[in-house]
């Protein structure tokens, strides 16, 4: 596989989702990738199929994202069904898609947690991923919310102070 130029930010060597993403980590089984996302099995399942989603360029949570960012989200979506049907998943609406929010995150790097059957989500982790929650957030409604949040604003302070 190719390798894509990286920006000093875009990748953490602390971050064990980033070692995932680049193939720095040998113990886990990427199942699908594309230039932009990696989709692998969660190490602790809460329901037969626990999968997780992460962009290879690191990004702390979905707090970290705005509206230039919904694109991403649906890209991230799209893979985790992707790789739900590849495993015979055909029932969508039993399906449960959706990010820990801050502070209730284990990795600080985004990551979608891909979930079938979401009937069967383990009763004893079930309130880790309860929409509607502060916990969990499900992907329509961060696509929702990130519409209303604009990109920062960066100031060039030379200009804005008057030194040119």
């Amino acid at each position: 596989m190719a390798t894509h130029e990286l920006k000093p930010n875009d990748f953490d060597e602390s971050c064990i989702f980033c070692l995932v993403a680049h193939n720095r980590d040998e113990e886990t089984t990427v199942i699908k990738q594309d230039k932009e996302l990696v989709c692998f099995k969660d190490i602790f399942p809460a329901a037969p199929h626990h999968y997780l989603v992460v962009p290879r360029k690191h990004i702390v949570s979905c707090k970290s994202l705005n509206r230039r960012s919904i694109s991403l989200v649906e890209r991230m979506a799209n893979l985790g069904k992707e790789v739900l049907r590849d495993q015979g998943i055909t029932d969508m609406k039993d399906v449960r898609l959706g990010f820990h929010q801050p502070p209730f995150i284990s990795v600080d790097h985004l990551h979608l947690h891909v979930l079938a059957p979401a009937s069967q989500i383990s009763s004893c982790m079930e309130y880790k991923f309860t929409p509607g929650t502060d916990r969990f957030i499900i992907e329509e409604s961060l696509r929702k919310r990130l519409e209303k949040v604009s990109p920062p604003v960066f100031v060039n302070f030379e200009q804005f102070f008057g030194y040119q």
